[in-house]
């Protein structure tokens, strides 16, 4: 693989939520095949300081894959065009020398720009604020065999907690739907003994709170898996809406 690649680059860049904003055009030379998709972003930021201009600004935090921050539609892609990985993990090798590269922040609603790349999330948060606590006994650690879980149920459990909140499924979905997150986040608890004390009430607090945010509606057309890193599945969708009919019907007799 070249390790003096030419990219082109067309990235957003928006000075705060009100503003206009546009793309910057610009082409970085030496790009190691090796570099990931935030190391090239902090070259083109490197350049643009010494040139006296305003770096771009992005999200990161671990670049491990782990924290969900780094946020990017990539040539149309959340997270670029690799399957089941985040924009950290995206590294340079997967384009071609003299590519050109068009990167965007999260487009949603309930997602507005802060500034260039970054969008605020806080959405998410609250989401999950509404869906409580885990009711549980003070005192000490009840021994792992008094509590028996179906493996099944824990091993999608285990597979829905996976979720990093990155919002990928929102980005790519065509209603910026935050129905897989949402999901996810009540069938980790849900589906375990420990959680099923408030489900009912969980699942409705949080359906809600998806729906105030501005989120929109499933468009079923399965974007939202594909996209997501951590390959969340399309049954805990199911999973939550016959949840919440349950429980409406439970909360209307």
């Amino acid at each position: 693989m070249s390790d003096n690649m030419k990219i082109h680059l067309k990235i957003w860049k928006q000075d705060g939520p009100k503003d206009k904003g546009s793309f910057l055009e610009r082409t970085q030379e030496g790009v190691s095949s090796d570099m990931s998709f935030l190391e090239l972003m902090d070259v083109v930021n490197e350049g643009l300081v010494k040139e006296g201009q305003r770096p771009i600004e992005f999200d990161h935090d671990c670049r491990e894959g782990i924290c969900g921050m780094c946020s990017m539609v990539i040539n149309g892609n959340a997270h670029g065009p690799k399957k089941l990985i985040t924009t950290c993990q995206l590294h340079m090798r997967s384009f071609k020398d003299g590519d050109t590269i068009t990167v965007e922040p999260w487009r949603a609603k309930a997602f507005p720009v802060v500034r260039d790349l970054v969008v605020d999330r806080s959405s998410f948060d609250r989401i999950i604020e509404a869906g409580g606590y885990v009711s549980v006994n003070t005192g000490g650690a009840q021994d792992a065999n008094c509590l028996p879980v179906p493996k099944k149920d824990a091993d999608r459990a285990f597979a829905a907690a996976t979720c990093i909140g990155c919002g990928a499924c929102v980005a790519t979905c065509k209603n910026a739907s935050a129905n897989l997150f949402v999901s996810a986040k009540i069938a980790h608890l849900n589906l375990l003994p420990q959680g099923k004390v408030e489900n009912e009430e969980r699942v409705i607090n949080m359906v809600a709170q998806m729906d105030a945010e501005g989120f929109g509606a499933c468009t079923n057309t399965g974007a939202c898996e594909a996209a997501c890193p951590k390959g969340i599945s399309l049954e805990n969708i199911s999973l939550m809406n016959r949840e919440f009919t349950k429980a409406m019907v439970k909360a209307r007799s």
